[in-house]
């Protein structure tokens, strides 16, 4: 982000600006998803960064929450199809909410994630700022302009402006174009079409399909707004702008960014923001998101099993181009591993430039340290451990005191056990818990063979002599060690070694789980107990 920033700042001077500004557009027309929060945390990086410098900075999200109310989700009553045409601020919030309308309802809770990310903004709501008037001069300047808008965007249209999706008043094929769309005031939707505009005047003639026609002065109107690729550039002037990315489908030849280029400087006298394209994010086992599908992942969702520092720093390892995922299944427990092992690589000095850069952005803002779990066990281990004892928290302190015997309470490991329970209880495959034999597999114990009966036996022999999670790990990985004749402390694994350790490993997991796959052995060991261990296997 160091490079941007150094963009956006030499922007910003060569304009004579006071300040740098930094924009997001977010529509709270569905859940606000992981996909959309790249939208936020790009620019939020690079603001952070020139914050960092001393520079004066702002960030704003523009809530477009003027725009039409497109269709009903699944799982909402057929009969809000009523409100389809009207913005989203005069449609009621969905059955059951708390939130005045639709927009405010799918707001707050991105509102409510980006604090805990530690994301200052200036947030701005479109329905006040058109209803407020405050885009007045502008919109009218559009209409004034709106043949030489049209030439515009003739030469990156694919097929004719009639019905256009983002909203366009172009009419019937043949009729004048017009880059504003009035809202009904007998209906509240946006179902009409401008029959006559007057530049004196600003007198406008609109018809409804719901049969209202109606004659306004546009000086005074605000039941309206410019079309989408009007609307974005007009903002960049208005907000003088100086970074905002975009999707790839915001970024494509002949896309709303490009068009908007030519409209910002030619139409509203201001320059176009640096706008890098950002890549789609993804989730483990899903396909691209989208609000409209149904339910989607949201921050919300992402904060609820992982700490604000991580989801930060699955979006500031990357550059904005390039796509990568975040784990809701299994996987999260390599990304705390790699998260950890970081942290631990900035604390001894030996992690690269780009790591410790990485890192700070994720782990603090320039305005304040993001909270942090105090002592950092691994995820898995704490996911393993709250899965095999139901959550109790008495069972939980003593397997945990095994694994770091310097620990004193629970609330040393929150919140990120809070968070691994969470995981357990929403996200863990139902055929992966872990349930630990009530009696001990007696057919399975008489038909061990010589060898087996021989490494269980080693392996009971040391059981009490190191039940720490150091001195577990070293005796199920040495007993295959002793049973080769090899020296417990060999670092390198023969071929001959790894088969041997692995048939150990599936024989333990068969005794204690009766699966051949679980939790790390040593953590289901502290789990179990010494005493159970050994009725199950000592039978």
């Amino acid at each position: 982000m160091s490079r941007f920033a150094d963009e956006v700042v030499e922007a910003a001077r060569r304009r004579g600006a006071e300040r740098v500004v930094c924009a997001s557009g977010l529509s709270p027309s569905g859940p606000v998803h992981l996909g959309n929060l790249r939208e936020v945390m790009t620019p939020h990086l690079v603001a952070d960064e020139i914050a960092r410098r001393g520079v004066p900075v702002e960030h704003l999200i523009s809530w477009d929450d003027f725009d039409r109310y497109r269709r009903v989700p699944a799982g909402v009553d057929p009969s809000w199809a009523e409100h389809i045409g009207k913005p989203l601020t005069a449609v009621p919030a969905p059955p059951g909410s708390r939130y005045d309308n639709w927009a405010d309802h799918f707001r707050a809770p991105m509102v409510a994630a980006l604090e805990q990310l530690g994301v200052p903004f200036r947030g701005i709501s479109q329905t006040g700022m058109y209803r407020s008037g405050a885009y007045r001069d502008q919109v009218l300047l559009a209409m004034r302009r709106r043949k030489d808008i049209d030439a515009i965007l003739a030469k990156h249209r694919t097929k004719k402006p009639v019905d256009d999706p983002d909203g366009s008043s172009a009419g019937a094929a043949g009729a004048e174009y017009y880059p504003y769309k009035p809202y009904c005031t007998a209906c509240g939707r946006d179902l009409t079409t401008i029959t006559s505009y007057d530049d004196e005047t600003t007198r406008l003639s609109y018809t409804c399909e719901c049969g209202h026609a109606e004659e306004v002065l546009l000086s005074e109107f605000t039941s309206g707004k410019l079309v989408w690729k009007v609307d974005w550039p007009m903002r960049w002037a208005y907000e003088g702008v100086h970074f905002e990315p975009s999707g790839v489908d915001h970024s494509s030849p002949g896309s709303s960014f490009e068009v908007g280029g030519r409209l910002v400087g030619e139409i509203f006298g201001g320059e176009q923001p640096i706008g890098p394209m950002y890549a789609f994010v993804g989730i483990t086992g899903m396909a691209k998101m989208s609000s409209s599908a149904g339910a989607v992942p949201t921050p919300g969702d992402a904060l609820s099993i992982m700490e604000p520092a991580v989801l930060r720093w699955l979006y500031a390892r990357r550059k904005p181009n390039q796509s990568f995922k975040i784990a809701f299944d299994q996987e999260i427990h390599r990304l705390y591993d790699e998260w950890d092992s970081l942290t631990a690589r900035v604390a001894a000095g030996t992690a690269t430039a780009g790591d410790r850069s990485a890192h700070a952005r994720s782990a603090r803002t320039a305005e304040r340290e993001l909270p942090d779990t105090e002592r950092h066990l691994a995820y898995r281990t704490l996911a393993s451990v709250v899965d095999i004892t139901t959550g109790d928290p008495e069972q939980t302190l003593r397997i945990l005191r095994g694994v770091d015997t310097d620990l004193v309470d629970l609330d040393q490991v929150r919140p990120r056990l809070d968070l691994a329970a969470t995981w357990v209880e929403q996200y863990m495959p139902a055929d992966q818990h872990t349930a630990v034999r009530a009696e001990p597999d007696r057919e399975l114990l008489a038909g061990m063979d010589d060898e087996q009966r021989k490494m269980v036996g080693l392996f009971l022999d040391e059981l009490s002599r190191d039940w720490t999670l150091d001195g577990l790990t070293d005796l199920v990985y040495g007993v295959p060690k002793d049973m080769l004749g090899l020296p417990r402390d060999l670092k390198k694994p023969t071929p001959e070694l790894k088969a041997a350790q692995r048939s150990f490993f599936v024989l333990l997991y068969q005794l204690l789980i009766g699966r051949d796959t679980g939790p790390r052995l040593p953590t289901l060991l502290l789990a179990v107990g010494e005493d159970r261990v050994r009725a199950l296997l000592d039978a």
